[in-house]
């Protein structure tokens, strides 16, 4: 798991893990509670009290070669 996450922050008792993929991100969620008593153990109960999950950002659909002036991406046509 730990080739696939990376922490970003931790602040006020919450940590922040980005994954590789959203596949990765959704393993890492089902596995909060799990995590979240490892932890406890390591470096004491109360440390770390929520994880949060990021994974990869959605591609932009309003840059690239065959965007319209004005378009607002793929919503656009289905109004």
């Amino acid at each position: 798991m730990a080739a696939h996450c990376t922490p970003l922050q931790f602040a006020d008792g919450v940590l922040t893990v980005a994954a590789d993929s959203s596949t990765w991100a959704a393993q890492v969620r089902l596995l909060t509670p799990t995590l979240l008593r490892k932890l406890a153990d390591e470096v004491g109960e109360g440390t770390v009290q929520r994880i949060v999950v990021r994974g990869p950002s959605a591609p932009s659909w309003k840059h690239g070669p065959r965007v319209a002036p004005g378009s607002q991406g793929p919503r656009d046509t289905y109004g």
